[in-house]
């Protein structure tokens, strides 16, 4: 065997080292006990769905979190997910398929907004157990848009109402807001210099009933370790 052959033979060896390593890296699990362990779970940048967006952007890709959220459901070791949320929002039937995700987990869960939760980071925001957000966090609320070419047809504005109407169900359903209240959130006017909608700042979210508790890390941890105990 020349000098090459052996290179390369220890280039293949060290490929699986160098996955495990970076596997690792990228595992969000944080034991705390013996036998208990709490996952954390980031959602940053915008929200991927099913368009791929430019290589510059920050991102989340909702095939991505999705099996990581059945792997932690399944996991006997983890007992509880923190999700930490900083997103100026994205794909909307994404963020919403990962927020029923995250409402239909047996597991405990909590979220933390900082930063900003926007647009559809509000139905992740509260499909967690409990929420809280940073005082200097905000949340955005606003209808939903299209940046693409849009049919000015009747079916187009009835789809986007649908849409719309969803996601104000799904945020009452899983929050101390009505739908009726967060419906007039989205339209409000006068707030957004080129929209309608509303912006949250992090008591102000409190005081609306979206989002449970202000707070940050560490009240966010002792929560959620309240709650594994009980």
């Amino acid at each position: 065997m020349n000098k090459n052959d052996e290179k390369q033979t220890e280039k293949k060896k060290a490929k699986p080292k160098k996955a495990e390593q970076k596997e690792k890296e990228c595992d969000g699990t944080v034991v705390v006990g013996s036998d208990t362990a709490i996952s954390c779970l980031t959602i940053i940048g915008e929200i991927e769905g099913h368009v791929e967006l430019p290589p510059q952007n920050k991102t989340t890709k909702y095939e991505h979190v999705i099996p990581q959220l059945v792997t932690i459901e399944e996991d006997p070791q983890i007992k509880g997910l923190l999700v930490i949320l900083n997103t100026v929002g994205g794909d909307i039937e994404a963020g919403l398929a990962l927020a029923e995700l995250l409402a239909g987990m047996k597991k405990p869960v909590v979220s933390l907004v900082l930063g900003g939760g926007h647009s559809i980071g509000v139905p992740l925001a509260v499909a967690a157990d409990y929420s809280f957000i940073a005082p200097s966090a905000s949340m955005t609320i606003h209808p939903v848009r299209s940046t693409g070419l849009t049919l000015g047809a009747r079916q187009s504005f009835e789809y986007f109402r649908k849409m719309q109407q969803r996601i104000n169900n799904f945020v009452a359903d899983n929050s101390h807001i009505s739908a009726e209240r967060y419906n007039s959130l989205v339209m409000t006017t006068g707030e957004l210099a080129m929209d309608v909608g509303t912006v949250l700042e992090g008591r102000e979210a409190v005081d609306a009933g979206l989002i449970d508790s202000v707070g940050t890390l560490g009240a966010a941890l002792d929560k959620l370790k309240e709650m594994i105990a009980q």
